[in-house]
């Protein structure tokens, strides 16, 4: 048997379990509710029939006349009550009255008339003055016939202060069969048995569901196995980091496979709006083209064309590497790269851009850093940044290279000297296919430059911000322009 099929079916048996016990739980709590509720009314009706009683009583002596003729009428009553999925056609309540003694001297049933009750605990505790009620079979070894009994005092004076006063001459006990609300209590288990049942089966799709993309945890596992036999030391709050940080990825995947379709859609929705305008532009300058027009114009046309393929050729080169990008949750080959060396030849090989608009490329580092990185995509992260600077940048203007040291982190920072990001813009600026314009040209980029510094962050377990440098000089008459920063991890690993 496979690991996944062990897991998948130590899922279903935890799950049974659990549920198992939950509904026995509350299976075997509806019977003790319904008792509660039966005898909360039971109290009530007993002292109702107890006052009844004695506004008849006369010189101590109990008359039971009324009550009879009350249980006869109630009796004889027909009626048709459809409480939920039960019917009721009869009274049931039964009523006994006893005097001091214990002796019955009136039974609605007409069966105990002249018997010693005094021993039973609804009378014995009633008479002494206590909360008395019981539940007894009727059928001996028959549970189907158990009546529960709830008995109020019978109270007399002789100095007219009314009923409910004066010393107890008597009980008065009303009964009321189990097994006429046991028809709520099976009806009540089986639909909670039914409920029960329907997750269970709820939870069992699902279950199968989520153990097809069960596999790749194993992998994320292995990662980390693997992350930690390159730690130089035993470093536990790093570990932890790492761990939290593959249960993150483990929740993407799964969260990106189960809304996959949403996911393809929003993507496939989202380029196809960015590639319209372009391939509008290419139609339109292809239609002029089938007509007569001065050689200088028609090259202007082609180059027009020329212009908007290629933006969409770069469109979907950076779709392609962002999404190969976004399914990577771990860098296969890392190793230990020099900041500073760095951003010295990133800024070396953009001098020939940035001399067109005559602006001029510095390198401030204080102070050398060395990260454990792919080399190739922490090039481009930066690399994109720095171009991000130099579109913003205005003619004659300078970007600003920087590097610190914050801790364990290595801050890289690139600034400019543009128009800063717009209030609307701050949220967005990373988000894909999102671009401002550039200032120069009034033109926007594919907008995926910052979404792939983005992901090359997450990848090296770091992070990417982009603030107007007054924000972060704090000071109103602090320069205008961007700065993004670039937080890396020093000194570990990051496979």
């Amino acid at each position: 048997m496979s690991k996944r099929t062990r897991i998948f079916l130590g899922i279903l048996l935890i799950y049974a379990i659990g549920i198992a016990a939950v509904l026995y739980l509350v299976v075997t709590d509806i019977d003790p509710r319904y008792r509660e509720s039966a005898e909360e009314s039971l109290v009530e009706t007993s002292q109702v029939l107890a006052t009844l009683v004695e506004l008849d009583v006369r010189d101590g002596v109990i008359d039971t006349a009324r009550l009879d003729t009350l249980f006869k009428a109630v009796y004889a009553r027909s009626f048709d009550a459809q409480i939920f999925s039960v019917n009721k056609t009869k009274v049931e309540l039964r009523a006994y009255v006893t005097d001091r003694r214990g002796t019955v001297v009136y039974d609605s049933t007409g069966q105990s008339v002249g018997k010693d009750f005094s021993q039973w605990r609804d009378v014995r505790m009633t008479l002494r003055g206590e909360y008395g009620a019981r539940t007894t079979l009727d059928i001996p070894g028959d549970p189907d016939s158990a009546v529960m009994y709830m008995a109020a005092p019978v109270r007399w004076t002789d100095n007219a202060q009314g009923p409910g006063t004066g010393e107890i001459i008597g009980a008065v006990t009303v009964g009321k069969p189990v097994q006429t609300f046991g028809q709520f209590v099976a009806a009540a288990r089986s639909r909670t048995l039914y409920v029960g049942l329907l997750s269970v089966v709820a939870v069992l799709v699902l279950a199968v569901t989520v153990s097809v993309w069960l596999v790749r945890p194993f992998g994320l596992i292995g990662d980390y196995a693997r992350y930690v036999k390159a730690q130089p030391g035993f470093h536990p709050m790093r570990l932890l980091r790492r761990a939290l940080a593959l249960l993150r990825a483990a929740y993407d995947e799964m969260r990106d496979a189960l809304a996959g379709r949403n996911y393809v859609a929003d993507y496939v929705q989202t380029l196809t709006h960015e590639v319209k305008s372009p391939l509008s532009a290419i139609r339109g300058a292809a239609e002029l083209l089938q007509e007569p027009m001065e050689e200088a114009q028609r090259q202007r046309f082609l180059g027009n064309i020329q212009r908007e393929t290629q933006r969409i050729q770069e469109m979907v080169d950076r779709m392609l590497e962002l999404t190969a990008l976004e399914t990577r949750r771990v860098l296969d080959n890392t190793q230990p790269v020099a900041l500073a060396p760095l951003l010295e030849e990133l800024a070396h090989a953009a001098q020939g851009v940035a001399a067109q608009r005559r602006i001029t490329i510095t390198v401030a580092a204080d102070t050398d850093a060395t990260v454990e990185a792919d080399p190739f995509l922490l090039r481009r992260a930066v690399s994109n940044l720095l171009d991000n600077a130099l579109d913003f940048s205005p003619e004659g203007g300078q970007v600003a290279l920087g590097l610190s040291l914050q801790g364990r982190w290595a801050c890289i920072t690139v600034c400019d000297q543009g128009p800063g990001i717009p209030g609307y813009a701050q949220d967005k600026v990373f988000e894909k296919f999102y671009s401002l314009a550039r200032p120069h040209s009034r033109k926007k980029s594919t907008g995926l430059g910052l979404s792939f510094v983005k992901e090359i962050a997450s990848l090296h377990r770091g992070r990417v911000e982009l603030h107007n440098r007054s924000d972060v000089a704090g000071a109103a008459n602090a320069s205008t322009g961007a700065v993004a920063c670039l937080w890396l991890p020093c000194g570990q690993r990051v496979r």
